[in-house]
């Protein structure tokens, strides 16, 4: 999917209405942040999520993950959520990411999830 996104966008930035001499060097300097990151992101290592049935903790690589928020839009699964040090963290799952299977899995694992407790607040 990377790859098809540095071929296509210095693609695109050639045939905009840019003049040419802003679109050639723009289109280099995007054909190579973007072998840069695909490179970075295929050595990226896949985690490992575990989401339990009922109040168990769900956890990515083994760190809790608090206040898991899934959400389904058509076929794209995103993830959200807050680390241990309070920090955003997401994960989006495209349908060439996840297997059938572990979507079905995750969508089921998300339906039996309880939701989080709200500390009950004391009026003052």
């Amino acid at each position: 999917m990377a790859w098809s996104l540095v071929l296509f966008a210095p693609f695109s930035l050639l045939m905009s209405d840019l003049p040419r001499a802003w679109a050639w060097p723009l289109a280099l300097l995007v054909a190579a942040y973007g072998v840069f990151d695909a490179r970075r992101q295929g050595r990226l290592q896949p985690c490992a999520l575990v989401i339990p049935i009922g109040r168990g903790q769900p956890s990515c690589d083994g760190q809790p993950m608090l206040a898991l928020n899934i959400e389904w839009r058509g076929p794209l699964a995103f993830l959200r959520w807050r680390d241990a040090e309070g920090r955003i963290r997401r994960l989006v799952f495209w349908p060439d990411t996840l297997p059938l299977a572990s979507r079905r899995e995750l969508r089921l694992a998300a339906m039996r999830m309880e939701p989080a407790r709200q500390p009950t607040s004391m009026a003052g």
